[in-house]
């Protein structure tokens, strides 16, 4: 019998989906009133039998109680949820700080928590945004989850940033990938770069779209792709870069699409003992501070940081006022700061 019902619990819980199931959900199965199933599990005046009937549904359906329900019944929830995918780069630190900015000014509070690319983590956290009640999510969401998301799900309105979801899904900020990152081929063409490999991120939508960008500029000129696609961080980076070293044919120029990838590719040239641009050409995402420092400067492609977030802010303080709006997706130009990494190609 004690197997039968945890046999019950799993597939209950699959059919809530991952997010699990809400309080309407309990009051059904234990054909009970909303109003009672919060009775019955706050310590309300409710008979014994009654209780221990809801405390059963919500164990049958893993229902997680809102941890502070009692206090946003009477009052409209102030905070913010913001997951970013990894705080260690600095382009999420960076809309980390415009959001807190933009919601400081509304008076409202933040959240932040850190889902390092990991979709058991995002799914962990999303579930903390549901028990705190939060008002909204703003989130940069691993490529599974983009593809898949289900904003029906969730009590709060989200806005994607950084990745977007299939069109109409959320509201989203992002860049414009496919532009930027035929901006950076097209630039080490001219420059007479001509076996140009790029390096992308494996989980993310992002890393995907600058993919496509990257070949569909080196295809229009006939020349060959060279794509490889790790995890987005700097050991991946090295390690990725200084095998792809090791070939005797290896590229005269490098992409990274991210500002981590991209440290991991200066780290590994020069570990090689190789010269930038004098041995191979390098080239971006994300105008770091530390990226003006190597050598005469790395060329990158410059995102609008501080109006991702801002704008992110906006949108979901929008959706709150009007929750019956069409969903928006805005993308924001890039800017290629051109520097010494990408200098004319000696013959």
């Amino acid at each position: 019998m004690e197997a039968d019902k945890r046999g019950v619990q799993r597939d209950l819980s699959k059919e809530w989906g991952l997010m699990g199931a809400k309080i309407k959900d309990v009051a059904a199965l234990a054909r009970v009133s909303i109003a009672t199933v919060s009775r019955a599990l706050g310590n309300g005046p409710v008979s014994a039998d009654l209780k221990e009937r809801v405390e059963q549904a919500a164990a049958q359906l893993g229902y997680r109680p809102n941890l502070s329900a009692r206090r946003l019944r009477s009052q409209q929830s102030r905070t913010v949820g913001l997951l970013v995918s990894d705080i260690r780069n600095p382009f999420f630190t960076a809309v980390s700080r415009s959001v807190e900015d933009a919601a400081y000014r509304a008076g409202m509070r933040v959240i932040l928590c850190n889902v390092d690319e990991d979709v058991k983590k995002e799914a962990m956290y999303l579930r903390l945004m549901q028990e705190e009640r939060v008002c909204g999510v703003i989130f940069s969401p691993t490529g599974d989850t983009a593809s898949h998301f289900r904003p029906d799900r969730f009590e709060f309105p989200v806005v994607m940033i950084d990745r977007a979801g299939p069109p109409g899904v959320t509201d989203a900020v992002v860049l414009d990938n496919m532009l930027a990152a035929q901006q950076l081929v097209t630039h080490l063409i001219e420059r007479g770069y001509r076996r140009i490999g790029g390096l992308f991120g494996n989980s993310s939508t992002t890393g995907a779209e600058r993919a496509a960008g990257y070949e569909a500029a080196l295809m229009a000129q006939g020349l060959p792709v060279a794509a490889r696609f790790v995890s987005p961080n700097v050991d991946a980076a090295v390690s990725a870069v200084k095998a792809w070293l090791a070939e005797p044919d290896h590229p005269d120029a490098l992409i990274a699409s991210n500002g981590l990838l991209l440290q991991g590719a200066v780290r590994a040239l020069m570990e090689a003992g190789m010269s930038i641009p004098g041995d191979v050409a390098l080239a971006g995402f994300d105008n770091d501070a530390w990226t003006g420092l190597v050598g005469q400067g790395l060329t990158v492609i410059e995102q609008p940081v501080y109006d991702i977030g801002t704008l992110a802010m906006e949108m979901l303080l929008s959706r709150l006022e009007n929750p019956s709006l069409a969903k928006r997706k805005m993308v924001l130009n890039g800017v290629l700061l051109t520097r010494g990494s990408t200098a004319t190609k000696q013959v």
